[in-house]
């Protein structure tokens, strides 16, 4: 060990010995919550048919637990910062597992959004702590490799929990895939009791109430209203212009007040920084293309090629490889070429795959699915680990929870809007390609048919079990095309995300810092020794 390893380490937190395990144990509690959330997706085709869900309640499933996460995401970074990081995991890890619980049980979509809801709420205070525990354990040399690590991890999280889910739904019921997750989570609690020590800010701002609620209503507004347009209401009807205007609205007093705020729950002040900003609206973008093209790949894969969830599963699998694969890879490409050459190389990956989603038809061979699923996510997992260290770095050790809910409630913003606004590009697109093609199923079977492939396919199903003989062959005939309807809604729907990632690729390329000088450490390595440990500052002598 070097003379300068040897007086890092003499600073550092207690948790520096065992930081490895520390890693490992963030690791765990960050599978659960991402599993958590992304094993829904396999489960929508069947949550539609044994729930009766509609598109718009299936959105509001997978929404529900982003809003929520997204709106607490600042209040239980202050609450980490001032009560302990450690206590807040053993709550949040607490609270989605008994979230877990009651979703599995749910009778009704209205019971299930409700209890993902709460889901959320344990999530948004175990995710961004886990980032802001790393920050405090390792020392700057070795974080960005932790990162990377912890980014990867979520790359194969993605794919996990479809996976998961699809072998659940094989042999259980349809609940099932929200309980596996629990065990996981009583790991987690004991791991977290074992490893990782308590760490806290001697100074933590006042929790802003009142902003939390502003920005909960400002972002359930905002997406109530794209859903709701995207489901056939019109764009200019009250229904969605009020929420839309109004979330608008409500986000633009949310900022001025966080401006004028002594405690505020978001620090305003950190987007005047452009690697800040630039890494932020990088990682909205990512999640926006991701959940968003997971949410139509699923009904792609069931839908038209007649996977099972299983199937659908694995057939996600190579997106998350290439997530594990970059991630932890991408920190020392960073490095080497700096953050901007690197995340602007993964957005442009990123929207050559949905370039490639253009050649996927209803019988298109699986191994260039395969492929295309594989760049987009080495284009995702470039993104993710620069994007959150240049995030990370702006921001003071003390103030890593704060940060870190920042980091994370970017990424889920992302995914939220991803899946409200693609889900309701596609849902208007599928509805426009399918046309009076609905017509050919008998009048008291319509309603619903048209606002996705499972609800046409669903409709099929239900008037060929009727007994009418003329009618089912109909009904039959229905089947391809709204399987080539639902192909060409893709399409038109993948082109809006290649778009999102081009632009993504031009805010990184114009405000995200290049190359890094070794000679000049970041504002956070800067205050490193302030760190603080069971509440007590560690000064340089």
């Amino acid at each position: 060990m070097t003379a300068t390893d040897r007086a890092t380490a003499s600073e550092a937190s207690p948790g520096y010995a065992r930081r490895w395990w520390v890693l490992a144990t963030m690791t765990v509690c960050l599978l659960v919550v991402i599993t958590g959330n992304t094993i829904l997706n396999v489960a929508i085709p069947t949550l539609q048919r044994e729930l009766g869900a509609t598109q718009g309640e299936l959105q509001w499933a997978v929404d529900a637990y982003i809003l929520v996460f997204a709106g607490l995401l600042f209040s239980w970074g202050v609450i980490g910062d001032r009560i302990g990081r450690k206590r807040v995991l053993l709550i949040g890890l607490s609270i989605f597992a008994l979230g877990s619980v009651f979703a599995a049980f749910s009778d009704s979509p209205i019971e299930l959004i409700g209890w993902r809801a709460v889901m959320g709420i344990g999530g948004a205070a175990v995710q961004p702590t886990t980032l802001a525990v790393i920050t405090n354990v390792f020392p700057p040399r070795e974080r960005g490799r932790a990162i990377g690590v912890w980014a990867g991890t979520a790359g194969i999280a993605v794919a996990g929990g479809p996976l998961a889910g699809g072998a659940v739904l094989e042999h259980l019921w349809w609940g099932a895939v929200f309980l596996i997750g629990v065990p996981v989570a009583l790991l987690g609690i004991v791991a977290v009791v074992a490893f990782v020590p308590e760490s806290r800010d001697p100074s933590p701002g006042r929790l802003d109430i009142p902003g939390v609620l502003l920005s909960i209503a400002a972002l359930a507004g905002l997406v109530y209203g794209i859903i709701h347009g995207g489901s056939g209401a019109g764009w200019t009807t009250p229904g969605v212009l009020v929420p839309l205007v109004g979330g608008l609205v409500l986000l633009a007093v949310f900022v001025w007040l966080q401006r004028r705020s002594t405690h505020p729950a978001l620090d305003v002040s950190l987007f005047r920084n452009p690697a800040f900003s630039a890494a932020a609206a990088a990682l909205g973008l990512n999640f926006f293309a991701l959940l968003g093209a997971t949410f139509y790949l699923v009904y792609y894969l069931q839908g038209v090629r007649g996977y099972t969830p299983l199937q659908s599963g694995a057939a996600l699998i190579p997106v998350a490889l290439g997530m594990a694969l970059m991630a932890p890879r991408s920190s020392g490409l960073a490095d080497r070429f700096g953050a901007k050459a690197v995340c602007a190389s993964g957005f442009l990956l990123i929207a050559l795959s949905f370039v490639g989603v253009q050649l996927l038809g209803p019988t298109t061979q699986v191994w260039l699915l395969l492929v295309v699923l594989s760049v987009q996510g080495l284009g995702m997992g470039a993104v993710m680990a620069p994007a959150t260290e240049s995030i990370m770095s702006v921001v003071p050790r003390e103030k890593a929870g704060a940060g870190a809910a920042v980091n994370n409630s970017v990424r889920q913003v992302g995914g939220a809007l991803g899946v409200a606004i693609l889900g309701s590009v596609l849902a208007a697109s599928y509805a426009a390609h399918l046309g009076t093609a609905v017509d050919a199923l008998p009048a008291g079977a319509r309603a619903g048919a048209g606002e996705s492939i499972v609800a046409t396919l669903q409709a099929v199903a239900q008037v060929e079990a009727g007994g009418d003989e003329h009618a089912a062959r109909a009904a039959a005939g229905l089947v391809e095309p709204a399987r080539e309807a639902f192909v060409s809604a893709m399409h038109t729907t993948a082109v809006f995300t290649a778009g999102a990632a081009i632009v993504a690729a031009f805010v990184v390329l114009v405000w995200l810092p290049g190359r890094r000088s070794k000679e000049r450490p970041s504002r956070s390595d800067s205050k490193e020794q302030r760190s603080v440990d069971d509440g007590q500052p560690r000064r340089t002598p």
